[in-house]
């Protein structure tokens, strides 16, 4: 029994220790190795470890408990995560009580084989054992019987992640606990506590994950061999997107700008505004395949994959925009100088053979008698009118009071022409200008639909 004394007694017995507490000093019985020896003696006689406790009177039932010391990082690239969590399981055996002044014995590891729960929950701990990279244990035995065995576990988990909304993504990273040999009418596994208990969130090395929060679930699995209680625990996480702004929005909103500064370059620069646009579309060539880097071999589209792919629509847009005015502008260039060199060769002398007057004046009369068809202009060499047919490619004559036949009008000449009822009046040496205003309004459109999209809805 023990002894209660005041702070001022004192006692010569040899075989009792001195504890302070509260300013009161406790006697008790000093507790030799060989008592702990003869009680684990005692208790592993005729004990068979082959047999899990109560069997064949009622259902083992284990009582189980988290505490999550840390996760991170995460591998989005194998879908893996690690995890350091202490792993708890306490059950009964009426087989391990004992009669001693001791309440509880603190064992290591090595008497988890003697005592039965290698065999009692081997699924669990050799699944464990298999992806854990550090495994520590220990044993408590309590003299009702009562048996606290807890694990130590380094665990490299996997997590299959939906990249549909990455780099807005959220995932849910499963951890699950079962028991491998025994179904539910033989071990029933509950969860100690209605919640898990995790360690302070900013020493964990997520790096580009947020912890949002668990929640620990019980479900049964149905199998040919009998019902399995499966344990699991579901880690919410949500990625971060700062390294991903960074490293691939901006720069792609940047380089998608700079494409329109081609619009205020004078379009006969060929040569800046062909490098400029050639520029932009390898920069985003490259940004798209840094941007996969970071991302398994997934075959679907992603958030980053669209904005990264009309970002570089947009730069391909605005280089094509200048081939297309420039295809355009040159061509009319090369029929104004091919008019202006047909004017200022030398007149051809025609060897016109001495007629009367009125024979000369008869053939003027029939010469100005000639039809003229469309895309035919008169024009008189040495008092002779000939007819000269246009070239094909320049298209109709536009003048006032006719119709331009042409859906864009991509002439000057055509400028004050009188068009059809519905037609678009568009010039060709124009469409910098337009691009000024389209290219800005439609990308800021894009970007309000994508962020709200993918953000809020």
């Amino acid at each position: 029994c023990l002894l209660f004394l005041s702070f001022h007694s004192s006692t010569d017995d040899e075989d009792d220790e001195d504890l302070t507490v509260n300013k009161t000093w406790v006697l008790a019985p000093k507790i030799h190795g060989g008592d702990v020896t003869h009680i684990l003696d005692s208790l592993l006689q005729g004990y068979d470890s082959k047999l899990r406790p109560d069997i064949g009177v009622r259902t083992t039932v284990i009582e189980t408990d988290v505490y999550v010391n840390s996760i991170g990082p995460v591998d989005p690239i194998n879908m893996e995560y690690t995890i350091d969590i202490i792993f708890a399981q306490t059950w009964y055996d009426s087989r391990l009580k004992f009669n001693s002044s001791m309440k509880v014995l603190m064992l290591n590891s090595n008497m988890v084989g003697k005592i039965g729960f290698q065999t009692l929950s081997s699924g669990t701990q050799e699944n464990l054992m298999l992806i854990g990279s550090r495994l520590q244990s220990l044993l408590r035995i309590w003299s009702d019987g009562r048996v606290l065995y807890t694990l130590r576990l380094t665990i490299n988990a996997e997590c299959y992640l939906q990249l549909h909304n990455f780099p807005m993504d959220e995932h849910s990273c499963p951890l699950e606990f079962s028991s491998y040999a025994y179904p539910r009418n033989e071990i029933e596994y509950k969860w100690k506590k209605t919640s898990v208990e995790v360690a302070d969130p900013k020493y964990w090395r997520l790096y580009q994950f947020a912890f949002v929060g668990l929640r620990n679930t019980t479900e049964i699995s149905h199998t040919l061999s009998g019902d399995y209680i499966i344990m699991t625990i579901f880690f919410d996480l949500s990625r971060r997107m700062g390294y991903f702004t960074i490293q691939t929005y901006i720069p792609c909103i940047l380089t998608v700008v700079l494409s329109w500064v081609s619009f205020w370059i004078n379009k006969d620069a060929v040569p800046a505004r062909t490098s400029l646009g050639i520029t932009t579309v390898l920069t985003m060539t490259t940004l798209s395949t840094i941007a996969r880097k970071s991302l398994p071999k997934v075959s679907y589209v992603t958030a980053m994959d669209l904005f990264v792919s009309v970002c570089f629509i947009f730069v391909f847009a605005a280089l094509m925009e200048y081939g297309t005015l420039h295809y355009f502008t040159s061509n009319k260039k090369g029929n104004k100088e091919k008019e202006k060199s047909s004017k200022h060769k030398p007149a051809v002398s025609l060897m016109v053979k001495q007629q009367p007057k009125s024979a000369r004046s008869q053939m003027t009369l029939k010469s100005s008698a000639v039809a003229v068809h469309p895309r035919s202009t008169l024009i008189a060499i040495n008092n002779i009118n000939h007819l000269q047919q246009r070239d094909e490619n320049y298209g109709y004559e536009c003048l006032e009071g006719k119709d331009c036949t042409s859906f864009f009008c991509c002439f000057e000449d055509c400028r004050t022409g009188s068009w059809r009822e519905g037609r678009i009046h568009i010039r060709v040496a124009k469409i910098d200008s337009y691009s000024r205003i389209f290219f800005p309004t439609a990308f800021a459109l894009f970007n309000l639909v994508y962020w709200i999209g993918y953000l809020y809805l």
